[in-house]
């Protein structure tokens, strides 16, 4: 069975594509948020064109072979737009079997614990308080997230004295059980994040993501070193997509807690990649999927199957408000209650694209000539 088609249906904040076989079946993945115009337009020059005329079982082959040939191309939008091909196959592969993918993966969708994550520095320290106490009181959640510092901030606080306000904000006013985490968002010089990081701890956070910036391998590596004797964990790893640097840092080790993006990374199979890394160094993976597009989706079916998983998914708590392009792209929605979601468990990806969705993207196409 060979690809014959590939067609992307692309908006600035999403993309997604529909691949369809020889024999008329299809599958639908997705470029990866955020200028996904701009990774559809590469899918279509560099990904599209070694794909068509393929056969949808050498998925594996095809993806490393695109790598190689395009190796002029070792940066972040070759592999968001390759994530289109692999989860666009993957849905193939689970409807042509008539399961989920977690099934094809060795899992059992089922229901799955999610942590409240929330994407806001705009807001203050007794408003995030309140809003995460009242999301966990209607939904359940068990953990939570939130920020600290400023966004590659160089030390520097979103406004003096709020990550020292925040913490303490957001711990009293969530159940006492309730795991808590913070996202720094590559802020801190390894110095600084290291004196964060003792008080996190002492405050009882448990999770540290991104203390330093990411491409600053052995700055994070000293802030898990330095705070190895604690128990908070220091996460990361969202933005990396090259696998020999996963493999560097896995070995390192400059983590406690992997964090790939399916998309970021170029799909469901180097994610799991990844995750297998982690694992045969004993670390646990704890995937990025930061709002509510298909890549939560492909979270929950790949976080149901890997023996290494963190035991949680990450759930953006942000609306329309925060992001007015997340909903609206699929059948059924997902839903939190009791602070799980379901792993979808139709075939494929277990969901339907809307029409009214694709009816608003722009759509390009290549296809076998002739």
């Amino acid at each position: 069975m060979k690809v014959s088609r590939l067609e992307t249906y692309s908006t600035p904040d999403v993309g997604l594509v529909r691949l369809t076989t020889d024999s008329g079946d299809e599958g639908w993945g997705q470029l990866s948020t955020y200028n996904a115009d701009i990774s559809a337009q590469v899918f279509h020059r560099q990904v599209a064109p070694h794909a068509v005329g393929r056969d949808v079982g050498d998925l594996e082959v095809i993806l490393d072979e695109i790598v190689e040939i395009e190796f002029k191309f070792p940066g972040s939008y070759l592999r968001r737009a390759l994530a289109g091909l692999d989860t666009a196959i993957w849905d193939l592969r689970g409807k042509l079997a008539g399961v989920s993918v977690c099934e094809l993966l060795g899992g059992q969708p089922r229901l799955y614990p999610v942590y409240a994550s929330s994407m806001r520095r705009d807001i203050e320290p007794e408003a995030e308080a309140t809003r995460l106490a009242r999301l966990q009181q209607a939904d359940g959640y068990r953990a939570a997230k939130f920020r600290i510092g400023s966004e590659n901030g160089h030390d520097r606080d979103e406004r003096p004295g709020r990550t020292e306000a925040i913490v303490p904000a957001v711990a009293g006013a969530l159940d006492p059980a309730t795991k808590l985490m913070v996202d720094a968002n590559c802020g801190y010089s390894s110095a600084r994040a290291i004196e964060v990081g003792v008080f996190l701890d002492d405050a009882g956070v448990t999770h540290f993501e991104e203390p330093c910036p990411y491409w600053q391998y052995e700055e994070t590596a000293a802030v898990r070193q330095a705070l190895d004797a604690r128990s908070i964990q220091v996460a990361g790893g969202e933005q990396d997509c090259d696998l020999a640097t996963w493999q560097r840092m896995v070995d390192t080790p400059v983590f406690d807690v992997v964090q790939p993006d399916i998309l970021y990374v170029g799909g469901l199979v180097r994610a799991m990649r990844v995750a297998a890394m982690a694992a045969e160094a004993g670390l646990p993976c704890l995937p990025h999927s930061a709002n509510l597009s298909l890549v939560t989706v492909f979270t929950l079916h790949m976080m149901g199957a890997i023996p290494n998983a963190a035991g949680m998914v990450e759930w953006s708590i942000e609306g329309e408000d925060y992001y007015p392009w997340q909903s609206g792209i699929y059948d059924p929605e997902l839903t939190v209650r009791d602070g799980m979601v379901d792993i979808p468990n139709a075939p494929g990806w277990g969901v339907e694209i809307r029409p009214e969705w694709l009816s608003g993207a722009e759509r390009t196409v290549t296809a076998l000539s002739g």
